[in-house]
């Protein structure tokens, strides 16, 4: 892994700053108006090796370590979320694939996710199945040395624009992980529009029609789909998802430290008042709370350390919640200007709203993190 100095990450920060700052931030509020993110924003993602974050260099990746991709996930979450979830389905895929998939597999896709040539889509939530993953309603049979599959997958992020899907479908009793292109007779995508938040997300519904899909490309194998594929991405997502609240947490405090100095009340700065004061030390702290969960929940990560699982359902948790507060926070000390489009702590309350649902509910959070510290009581 691309293990980088202090001094090389704060370089490394300020070049994705700069990136983020000239061609995402200016544009951001635009996506969240049209509901799609442009292509030629993939395209430059996948120039500067973002897309290829997780990918090793064997196939053209760059192979970053885990507080570079964390670092990278948080500037690119403070300038725009729904261009951030980008990052983390991509990975999400490229991580099932790396792990999990055959040498063909990765030779075939790996170096076009990393380029950005190809989209990828992680295809396993339903209508009727969210938090119960287990439950899945797609089937998959066996069929002359082809699988055929049907269901529908919804709230797919990227999956209105994405060329190849990891579609999640019960085979036998157990479920399986496919690699599905969008080219596949039988698939069709419906976008889906009118989101609260992480507009330009591209969100689509997938309607999977006796898709006829080569044995060769089930990934890992068969019952594996949730226990292996599945998990290892998931806990993926929700790392990189945790660093971009914290980016997203950390624009609103930005975006109030400004306002608060210039807005005038009263005759002063609102910055002299004691409950704005209060506030304010309630959101920088709980930023840094999130923040350092996340980056203890990387350094494990990176050392292999199995604790990294369950330090990332804390950060995820936590860093879901803070930002939802901060946002809050915010939009309350804007006033009436803050529930308006004219500033973006507006989008920034609609996109923190979507936090504590993906990769993972808050109250499947509290769920598993309590249910893993009784374990060790037992």
């Amino acid at each position: 892994m691309d293990n980088r100095s202090n001094e090389s990450k704060e370089a490394f920060v300020s070049e994705v700053r700069q990136f983020v700052d000239t061609e995402i931030r200016p544009f951001a509020a635009r996506y969240d108006k049209d509901e799609a993110l442009p292509y030629s924003v993939v395209e430059k993602l996948g120039e500067r090796g973002y897309l290829g974050c997780t990918i090793s260099k064997r196939y053209g990746g760059t192979e970053m370590d885990m507080l570079s991709i964390g670092l990278l996930n948080e500037e690119l979450g403070k300038a725009c979320m729904a261009t951030k979830t980008i990052l983390t389905v991509q990975g999400m895929v490229a991580t099932a694939i790396e792990k999990w998939g055959s040498e063909l597999q990765k030779e075939t896709w790996l170096p076009k996710l990393a380029s950005g040539k190809v989209i990828g889509a992680f295809g396993l939530s339903e209508p009727n199945i969210g938090s119960d993953a287990a439950g899945i309603e797609t089937t998959a049979y066996l069929e002359d040395d082809v699988y055929v599959l049907n269901g529908i997958k919804k709230w797919i992020t990227m999956g209105e624009i994405a060329d190849v899907y990891i579609i999640f479908a019960n085979c036998d009793g157990s479920v399986t992980s496919f690699l599905v292109e969008k080219n596949t007779p039988g698939l069709s995508v419906r976008p889906i529009k009118g989101l609260m938040g992480m507009r330009a997300s591209m969100m689509g519904e997938i309607k999977i029609d006796n898709c006829r899909i080569p044995v060769e490309n089930i990934i890992g194998s068969v019952g594996t789909g949730l226990s292996h594929v599945g998990l290892s991405c998931l806990d993926y997502g929700r790392y990189t998802v945790a660093w971009g609240c914290v980016g997203l947490a950390q624009a609103c405090l930005d975006s109030c430290m400004k306002y608060c100095i210039e807005r005038k009340q009263f005759g002063k700065s609102i910055q002299k008042y004691q409950l704005i004061q209060k506030m304010i030390t309630e959101m920088i702290v709980d930023i840094k709370t999130a923040r350092l969960l996340c980056i203890n929940a990387g350094k494990l990560r990176e050392e292999g350390d199995p604790d990294s699982i369950s330090e990332i359902w804390c950060a995820k948790y936590k860093a879901s919640k803070v930002v939802k507060s901060v946002a809050e926070k915010a939009v309350q000390i804007f006033g009436a200007a803050g529930y308006c489009n004219e500033h973006p702590v507006e989008r920034y309350y609609r996109d923190a709203a979507m936090a504590e649902i993906i990769e993972g509910t808050s109250q499947i959070h509290e769920l598993i993190i309590s249910s893993n510290a009784f374990r060790e009581y037992i």
